[in-house]
């Protein structure tokens, strides 16, 4: 009997190693965060942990949001979907008169496409596949995908911490939102916080605190640098000190603030002694509101699906996967994380027939994906659609205009090569109408 039971605790430690051994996930997800908006990229943005977290990570050069706007990047992101097959191709803009709708028109859209108002529970999320390998899930922050009942914790999440109805603040200093806090985290704050620090707090504490035998994934999604442009006092005084103006100091103290928050996290991580066994991912969910140059577009203005609108930072550290300061060129979406998630998790291949993204794994070992297409679509104004297939882009509009350009030689999409161009014009028109037609909804 006593062997029985021995022979059970050895089993029992056995399997709780062997859970704690997979290893932890944190992925840090930031709002309207450009391309260009990082130290190492542009000497304007003080942002020494995010320069550091490129040293030791795998950097990717090309990643996309295949509906760069905040909820629809949100959905693609849980999910590995692109966000039109479920008709989510705007911002979630919920009518206070109709909470319930389905659905919600854009007065400028010149095509009048409904936009559905939350994401359906019935979609598959990654904190729901992950729970099925033993992980447990934190969500912090802006969640956009949803009211109360729509709620992290109704699609897969263990725990959540500041989640609102809303999909920006107010201010970004107490009290926060103008309305509306179904979760009461604001009463335990105060005049003079700054909604950064908080949810840092919150992500940090988790960190620290966590004393479960299972793997975690942290899932932080910043309200900042999303505007209002608000930057913390102490920052936005040193920008204006160095000679930036108006929104474009609060903006540059607003990133400062959200690096501090990166580089708490990871102290955090450190300090727990779990950072061999963690992977960091950081991403934003579409460009900058700001300039994005040398890349085209941005957030608004109409070029969104332009390189500065839909290009976003992406970097990744695997503990023993990835190597230091390594760069790729390979495009790739926020759809892909999703799969690559599951694959860490379980040790296998995402076979989730649902997923439109593919993994990542074969990259961040340092080999390459087999190439393949890329799109993109929303319902705002004339722009609407695009395809990326290797370093070509064609971007449509709805007034019957295309745009055709070499991302690789032609950054800033200056040089339009339609009619110049006539094979690729050809191929990639046709890939895009096929793919509309069997990926965008009927309405």
């Amino acid at each position: 009997m006593k062997k029985a039971v021995l022979s059970l605790l050895v089993i029992v430690s056995a399997l709780r190693i062997g859970a704690q051994e997979k290893p932890n996930i944190v992925l840090l997800f930031v709002d309207d965060y450009g391309w260009s908006d990082i130290g190492y990229r542009n000497e304007t943005f003080n942002t020494p942990n995010l320069n550091q977290f490129k040293k030791e990570s795998l950097d990717f050069q090309r990643a996309y949001i295949p509906t760069p706007t905040c909820s629809p990047s949100r959905y693609s992101l849980l999910t590995g979907r692109e966000a039109v097959r479920v008709q989510m191709v705007r911002h979630i803009a919920i009518d206070k008169n109709n909470p319930e709708a389905k659905f919600s028109l854009w007065p400028k859209d010149p095509v009048q496409m409904p936009s559905i108002n939350y994401m359906p529970l019935e979609e598959i999320t990654y904190a729901e596949r992950l729970k099925e390998y033993g992980y447990y899930n934190y969500f912090v922050g802006k969640w956009h995908l949803g009211h109360k009942g729509r709620y992290p914790l109704d699609q897969g999440f263990d725990a959540e911490f500041g989640t609102t109805d809303h999909g920006h603040p107010k201010s970004y200093y107490y009290p926060f939102f103008k309305n509306g806090d179904p979760n009461n985290f604001m009463k335990n704050y105060k005049e003079g916080d700054y909604l950064t620090d908080v949810l840092t707090d919150g992500a940090v504490d988790f960190i620290k605190n966590y004393d479960k035998d299972q793997p975690f994934m942290l899932s932080f999604w910043y309200y900042s640098v999303h505007g209002p442009s608000i930057g913390r006092k102490d920052l936005l005084k040193k920008y204006q000190e160095a000679g930036l103006k108006g929104k474009y100091a609060h903006h540059a103290a607003m990133v400062e603030a959200m690096d501090e928050s990166v580089g708490r996290v990871r102290k955090a991580i450190k300090d727990k002694g779990i950072a061999d066994n963690t992977v960091i991912i950081v991403l934003s969910d579409q460009g900058g509101a700001y300039s994005n140059a040398p890349l085209s577009g941005g957030k608004k203005g109409g070029n969104t699906l332009g390189e500065g609108g839909a290009r976003v930072p992406l970097m990744i550290y695997y503990p023993e996967v990835t190597k230091a300061n390594t760069e790729t060129d390979i495009p790739v979406q926020s759809i892909d994380i999703y799969p690559t998630l599951i694959e860490i998790a379980s040790g296998n291949k995402c076979t989730d027939k649902q997923v439109n993204g593919v993994s990542l794994m074969p990259i961040l070992k340092g080999k390459k994906i087999k190439k393949r297409k890329l799109y993109f679509f929303r319902s705002y104004e004339d722009q609407y659609a695009a395809v990326i297939c290797g370093d070509w882009k064609l971007i449509k509009y709805h007034s019957g205009k295309f745009q055709l350009f070499n991302v690789k030689e032609d950054i800033s999409e200056q040089n339009n090569l339609i009619g110049k161009e006539m094979k690729i014009e050809k191929k990639l028109k046709n890939d895009i109408n096929k793919w509309e037609k069997e990926a965008v909804p009927t309405y």
